[in-house]
């Protein structure tokens, strides 16, 4: 009888140590749906994490995890402890067997960066794979979060998110009822082309009262001509040049002096990382391109 009970007892101890076993891995499981609303779930936090794209490297950091990155692509280089990070190539091609031998817990990609041919036979091996597409600032401070979550970090993640839309909150305030100021902003004038409302830009120009010539255009990196701009006649033009290459400055438009940007000087430069790329430092991008429309409405005539 006795016997019986120890048994019995036992096999008590074992159902709920398993049980309890079970509990922890349930509550060690990660879900998270990325920015095409698809539901990611991983068996436990990231630990190992392939970023597919240079906003994404930088969502990581902010996010408290920047550790954990194992594999990167070409121009994540920011913050600078980025640059070490293993690369397993660009958005042209990327390195499968790499890539493999890395044993990644997840992938982060960004569907305009990352070619859907190089995804799909990762995907096939059943590496989670979480789309970051970030088209307003909100997504941007939701991103933070949501990686932060992947990665149980959500003690530094929150917080970093908080900042940066207290941040925004700020400089809306400031700037958005401002008199509007039209604006091209030139991506690249070789050939010449833009962005128009979805992309992440247009929210930026919507806290500083910007408005964007071209915001209707159906693509979202649309080629104009220069035709199309001089009759357009923007009061103001951005754009950036990039370290180590020429062109793309906002220079080029010197040569038309029937311009209104032109003829008020307003022909500013903002280095293109921290207005296009969905990361963390958009908010500082946003900032100079609030200062850039501020001097834009200074320079108005005297009514």
């Amino acid at each position: 009888m006795h016997g019986r009970v120890r048994s019995i007892a036992a096999a008590t101890i074992l159902f709920l140590s398993g049980s309890y076993a079970f509990a922890q891995t349930v509550a060690q499981a990660v879900v998270v749906h990325d920015d095409q609303g698809t539901r990611i779930e991983l068996p436990h936090e990231a630990k190992r994490i392939i970023a597919l794209a240079p906003h994404v490297v930088e969502l990581i950091f902010a996010a408290g995890g920047g550790e954990r990155i194992v594999g990167t692509v070409a121009h994540a280089d920011f913050p600078p402890a980025a640059r070490d990070i293993p690369q397993i190539g660009d958005n042209r091609a990327l390195d499968i067997e790499r890539i493999i031998a890395m044993r990644p817990d997840v992938m982060i990609a960004w569907r305009h960066g990352n070619a859907e041919s190089h995804l799909e036979p990762l995907r096939k091996l059943g590496i989670p794979l979480f789309y970051s597409e970030p088209h307003t600032l909100e997504d941007v401070a939701n991103s933070i979060e949501k990686v932060g979550r992947m990665m149980g970090t959500d003690a530094v993640a929150k917080p970093a998110a908080q900042a940066f839309r207290a941040r925004i909150a700020e400089l809306s305030a400031k700037y958005r009822d401002r008199p509007p100021v039209r604006l091209f902003y030139q991506v690249w004038d070789q050939p010449l082309y833009t962005l128009n409302r979805t992309h992440i830009l247009n929210d930026a120009l919507g806290v500083c009262g910007g408005v964007n010539i071209f915001a209707a255009l159906p693509a979202t990196a649309p080629t104009v001509s220069v035709e199309a701009v001089l009759a357009a006649d923007p009061e103001a033009v951005i754009a950036g040049a990039r370290e180590g290459r020429s062109g793309t400055g906002p220079q080029v438009w010197q040569q038309y002096p029937t311009l209104l940007a032109t003829k008020r000087d307003n022909l500013f430069d903002i280095v293109p990382d921290l207005i296009l790329r969905a990361g963390p430092r958009i908010v500082e991008g946003t900032a100079q391109l609030c200062e850039k429309l501020e001097t834009a409405r200074a320079r108005r005539p005297a009514q």
